[in-house]
This record gives structure tokens, C-alpha cells and sequence, in this order.
């Protein structure tokens, strides 16, 4: 007859070898170690993301992941997982710069993740007329680019229009130089606006696929983002630490010699 196992009254089974228990226990405490410490990481320090839409091509693309540093901006409660409501604000305040591409949590649900380019800072005036940017009355610099071959409507690929563009600096800070790109030329849907201006203490946000972008250009009440409050800003983005070709999976580990982008790999998201 199997002899019942014996629990003495510090719940422990007096039939385990004291060293297989004791491992267990050891096992234990490390995946907690591990998680705390992965937890404090991803709240204070990087945060891990993927790009599932095309709205900062030819930036970012499509099956890029990318670490965002959360301590860029300060924190806030957005900077925690759930955003729980633990505090108002930000604390270690440092206000984004133009030309930054940052993620934020989209003002009018305060959960979804959101990602794109700081155009407009608190009180500037912002305008595309005939999809030229205007920032406080001014023309923004642009270039031609060599065309792109970007993903049509129908999924094919068609020739894109690309141009380099400068964005002033504001407060001490260099101009940022660019790359967007006009799949619709100067005639999108968002290619002629009226005068936005910039809240107190919020941005404005522009993605570089200019005719293929939700941003702050479609007001939040018809389903857009608007300007968003500086309390939602979640980090800046810095480094692709991976990319997969779109439509791929990138758990697919087999398939990463062809579907990897290698030269993506840890550049830097400017």
C-alpha cells in the first residue's frame, strides 16, 4: 500500500526531498525577480511596440517593433499598464520637441496606442494648403525625393511621391529633416485644411504617409484624434529592434532568413 503523504504545519510534504523543494522555491523567486524586473523596465524605462499600420511610411513600416523610452516625457498615468488613475499630470515633466515621433494614448478613449509625428507645438498654428505645411503662417521647406513603391488600394504596388521635408526647431532645437510621402500628390482628402491652433499644454500630430493618415487633422467628435494633451504622451519612439515584411508573422522563426528585414535592424527612428 502507497504510504499517504505527510504535511507537517508548514504545509510541506515531508516525502519530497529537501532539495527538490527547495529548488522549486528558488525557481519560483527567479520568474518573480524576472518579472518585477521587466515590469519596472517597461514602466520606467523602454517599452516594446509594433507597427500594424502604414501611416508613418516610409519612417516606420508595416512590421516594425520598436522600443519607446517612457522616461523622454516624464510620467504620467498613462505610463503605467492600464493606465491606472493614480495621479493627474506629469511628474518629471519634459515637453516633446517637433519632429519627435512619439506614442500616445488617443485623447478620446484614453486606452488605444497611437503613433506619429510631433508637428505642432502648444500655440503654433498649424494649415496644409495644396498639401504643402504651413506652420505659423510659414511654408515648411520640402524637397523632391526619388518615388517610392508603396502598397496601392488593390495591393499592388504602385510608384509613390516623396519628398523630403525640414520642420523648424523650436526652443533651442535643430530642424528635423524628413521623408513623407503624397499617395494622392497635393490633392488628399487632408492635402487642404483650415487653421488649426494649438492648445495650452497640447501637439498636434501628423503621420508621414500624409494621404494615408487618422491624425490631429480629423478633430476627435468625427473619429480622428485631434490635439492631444501632453498627460497622454506615452514615450518617444528611439530604435527598431526588429522587422518582419508586412503580412508576415514574425513568431514564424523559420521563415526569418527571407522575411526578416535585416537592414532594419537597430536603427534608429528619426
Amino acid at each position: 500500500m502507497t504510504e499517504p503523504a505527510r504535511v507537517d504545519s508548514d504545509g510541506l510534504d515531508k516525502t519530497k526531498p529537501r532539495s527538490e523543494e527547495g529548488g522549486l522555491v528558488e525557481t519560483i523567486k527567479v520568474i518573480l525577480q524576472a518579472l518585477a524586473i521587466a515590469l519596472v523596465v517597461r514602466t520606467f524605462f523602454f517599452q516594446p511596440f509594433n507597427i500594424p499600420t502604414g501611416s508613418l511610411i516610409p519612417t516606420l513600416l508595416v512590421g516594425d517593433y520598436l522600443f519607446v523610452s517612457k522616461y523622454s516625457y516624464g510620467y504620467s498615468k498613462h505610463s503605467f499598464p492600464f493606465s491606472p488613475d493614480l495621479f493627474s499630470g506629469r511628474v518629471w515633466s519634459a515637453t516633446p520637441k517637433r519632429g519627435d515621433i512619439a506614442v500616445f494614448k488617443l485623447p478620446r478613449d484614453g486606452s488605444t496606442d497611437y503613433i506619429k509625428r510631433v508637428i505642432g507645438l502648444p500655440g503654433d498654428r498649424i494649415q496644409l494648403i495644396d498639401g504643402r505645411l504651413h506652420i505659423n503662417g510659414q511654408i515648411v521647406p520640402r524637397e523632391r525625393a526619388p518615388d517610392m513603391i508603396t502598397k496601392g488600394p488593390f495591393g499592388r504596388g504602385a510608384a509613390t511621391l516623396a519628398y523630403w521635408e525640414t520642420l523648424p526647431g523650436a526652443d533651442g532645437s535643430p530642424p528635423v529633416r524628413h521623408m513623407i510621402i503624397e499617395r494622392e500628390g497635393d490633392r488628399g482628402f487632408f492635402d487642404n485644411t483650415p487653421v488649426y491652433e494649438v492648445p495650452p499644454g497640447h501637439y498636434f500630430m501628423v503621420g508621414d504617409n500624409r494621404d494615408n493618415s487618422t491624425d490631429s487633422r480629423v478633430p476627435a467628435a468625427e473619429g480622428g484624434v485631434g490635439p492631444v494633451p501632453l498627460e497622454n504622451f506615452v514615450g518617444r519612439a528611439e530604435v527598431i529592434f526588429f522587422s518582419v515584411a508586412e503580412d508576415e508573422a514574425a513568431w514564424q522563426f523559420w521563415k526569418w532568413p527571407w522575411t526578416v528585414r535585416w537592414e532594419r535592424i537597430f536603427q534608429p527612428v528619426r
